[in-house]
């Protein structure tokens, strides 16, 4: 492996997204994690396998949009990002702790 790929992926996954929701679908052997603006599936799948050695069987990419709030009187807006879903197989885990 060489240093450009490793280092691609630690910048594909920016961190785990450990939420109810996505706590909820590891039962199901599917893993929620925020990406950067410009992963593609077949990178975060590549980052997957070289960080967590396992291999993905299917990953779902997700854009969340800014948005606009007012919060205690002030308006403000919540940051936009990406998230990916990613599937493994039955019996593959990945330890997110």
């Amino acid at each position: 492996m060489t240093i450009s790929t490793q280092k691609h992926s630690n910048q594909v996954l920016k961190k785990p997204r450990i939420t109810e929701k996505a706590t909820l679908v590891t039962d199901k052997n599917q893993y929620v994690f925020v990406v950067t603006s410009d992963a593609t599936k077949a990178s975060v799948a590549k980052a997957v396998e070289q960080v967590y050695k396992v291999k993905p069987t299917a990953v779902n990419i997700v854009r969340i949009p800014a948005k606009k709030v007012i919060i205690r009187g002030r308006r403000g807006m919540k940051s936009s990002m990406k998230k990916a879903y990613v599937y493994l197989k039955k019996g593959d885990k990945i330890d997110l702790a």
